[in-house]
């Protein structure tokens, strides 16, 4: 069922680490090991000066040893740090960022970003990563994640969003641009969830948006892919169609990636609990529409000739 939304997605950003290095191509060596713990210790990949690989493509499967990791930054990442909402204002965390060997990703590691709260303020960490370039306009958007219908510890029942979506910089901006999915486990904003919410914004504030609601409950690993091109944009959940907006909501301005886990709101006190979200590998197509079996065979494509990161989408 739809659902109001919030007022207003101005997002202040704030880099961990300042991607002033002048490179943007780097490769490291997977992690051995499957489990639960950072791999801080691990060398970092040395830094290319020059992009390779098929043109107008980012991939990357999120292949560091940590948000420190020069690399990352090189890359084009960083972790939200800044002030500002959605959900429980100004509690931007960059702790919450982590790259964890898996056993179920695809490379073998995961971007894991994990979220925190005791239903205080002041008990509650929020955390999102994003580019740093604002290059993405139209074309296809596709990532792996994993969603959470529990917290990793912890009672439940928090209103969490797990969320994937390119946005452009402003909330002010004349040509303002966003293209959410977003799953809430225990729902918010009035409803009872499990939903997977797609949303295509024309203006932030006030809100006019166009959205879909699929009632459905996503524990686990799925593909997410957002197709913008020819005056539409469709939604697609592991090759199905969810949603498809036009007119007015599709993208007007060039955009920026994220990956943000946050809270609508705090329904109770208690002991802390921690909800985890998990990203194998994101994916993007410059001005083109690939199909749901085309980025498989891409992605299988990079694993096969051990490519971690390809970045050749042309700036602004």
């Amino acid at each position: 069922m739809s659902q109001p939304r919030r007022t207003s997605r101005r997002r202040v950003r704030a880099a961990l680490v300042l991607p002033a290095l002048l490179c943007a191509l780097a490769a490291c060596s997977g992690d051995p090991e499957a489990g639960g713990s950072t791999d801080a210790a691990a060398p970092s990949r040395d830094a290319s000066p020059t992009p390779t690989g098929p043109p107008d493509t980012l991939f990357d499967d999120f292949d560091y040893t940590g948000a420190d990791d020069p690399a990352f930054a090189a890359n084009g990442w960083a972790v939200r740090t800044g002030g500002g909402g959605p959900g429980i204002k100004d509690t931007w965390n960059a702790d919450g960022a982590a790259f964890l060997s898996d056993p179920a990703a695809e490379g073998g590691k995961v971007l894991r970003l994990r979220s925190t709260t005791d239903g205080t303020r002041q008990g509650t960490t929020q955390v999102e990563v994003h580019t740093t370039s604002r290059n993405f306009f139209t074309g296809t958007f596709a990532a792996r994640v994993h969603f959470s219908d529990e917290p990793a510890g912890g009672r439940d029942g928090d209103h969490v969003v797990q969320t994937f979506f390119p946005i452009s910089p402003s909330d002010s901006s004349e040509n303002y641009s966003e293209l959410d999915f977003e799953y809430l486990p225990n729902g918010g904003w009035g409803s009872v969830g499990p939903q997977l919410d797609t949303v295509s914004w024309y203006k932030a504030d006030p809100p006019d948006r166009v959205h879909h609601t699929l009632e459905r409950r996503l524990e686990g690993w799925h593909t997410l892919t957002i197709t913008a091109m020819d005056g539409k944009v469709v939604y697609s959940l592991d090759g199905e169609k969810v949603f498809t907006s036009s007119g007015r909501y599709v993208p007007r301005d060039r955009m920026d990636i994220h990956f943000s886990n946050w809270f609508i709101d705090l329904p109770f006190t208690g002991a802390p609990r921690s909800w985890d979200m998990k990203v194998d590998w994101v994916y993007h197509k410059a001005d083109e529409a690939v199909s749901p079996a085309d980025i498989r065979k891409t992605v299988a494509d990079f694993r096969t000739t051990g490519t971690s990161y390809v970045n050749t989408v042309p700036q602004p």
